[in-house]
């Protein structure tokens, strides 16, 4: 009896459909490199990317600049492990070497002085109580360096308070993003990932996410209260078709756009 045929979702790696779907780490170095450069006048040379996953912002920082040093941090051994396979292996030998991944709780971690930390793709909504919260920022002070800054991201909208699903198709496959469930009254919010596949077949909730939904105030109200001296949100321009231009600049105020992403960043 002939074997039966492998389906696309058995054969898919989650990590690399995710990296595909979601995450731009060249677009996510550009804007740091080139908000520290305005801010501080010179290029930064060292970063931490907490929450780092397969560490693909760190792989980049490193790719971007000769002589740059990067730190992944990430609590799960093997998500770190699978980005050294994936992505810290295409690096130059030379590159390689100045790249460190550690498995290791973010409100514990000890590194050098950066110029730089980042907790991106709202990982750090994890952290659901306002005390956890202002004592990872505070540890995230002490970790930089005299002129370093803080880059998080941030999304809202009244779509961001909403159970619903939506589609994206990519080449080879859709990624499904479902608010699963949110709870106005602690501001708690379970989202999933999906992706489907012209076969029929799913990677059904590849990654689950229970979060607190934060709020820019929120943020940066903390932020100042961590000793940060400044924090300013960067609100990404529209492409004229009710979407994101992928350009962020300084706003003091927003719009109230039915979905919106944007960068918090914080200067010691």
């Amino acid at each position: 009896m002939p074997g039966r045929r492998a389906r696309l979702a058995d054969k898919a790696d989650r990590y690399e459909l995710y990296e595909t779907a979601v995450h731009d780490a060249k677009a996510e170095v550009r804007f740091i490199r080139q908000t520290f450069r305005k801010l501080r006048r010179r290029q930064p040379r060292s970063f931490r990317e907490d929450f780092s996953g397969p560490a693909s912002a760190a792989c980049e920082w490193v790719r971007s600049q000769r002589g740059a040093r990067a730190i992944g941090v990430d609590i799960e051994p093997a998500v770190i492990e699978w980005g050294r396979r994936h992505r810290l292996s295409r690096l130059p030998p030379e590159a390689r070497k100045r790249v460190r991944l550690i498995t290791a709780d973010v409100l514990k971690v000890k590194t050098a002085p950066v110029d730089v930390v980042a907790a991106l793709n709202f990982s750090y909504w994890v952290f659901k109580s306002r005390q956890t919260l202002l004592r990872y920022f505070r540890r995230v002070r002490k970790s930089l360096t005299a002129e370093g800054i803080f880059v998080l991201d941030a999304f809202g909208g009244h779509d961001a308070v909403r159970e619903l699903k939506e589609r994206t198709r990519h080449r080879g496959f859709a990624y499904v993003w479902e608010q699963v469930r949110y709870r106005p009254v602690t501001g708690e919010i379970e989202c999933h990932i999906h992706f489907r596949f012209p076969d029929g077949s799913m990677i059904r909730s590849a990654f689950v996410y229970d979060w607190r939904l934060w709020t820019l105030p929120e943020l940066r109200e903390l932020l100042l209260e961590a000793g940060f001296r400044r924090a300013t949100v960067y609100w990404e321009g529209d492409d004229g078709e009710g979407g994101g231009n992928g350009e962020f600049k300084p706003e003091e105020y927003g719009e109230a756009d039915a979905t919106w992403i944007a960068y918090v960043v914080a200067e010691r």
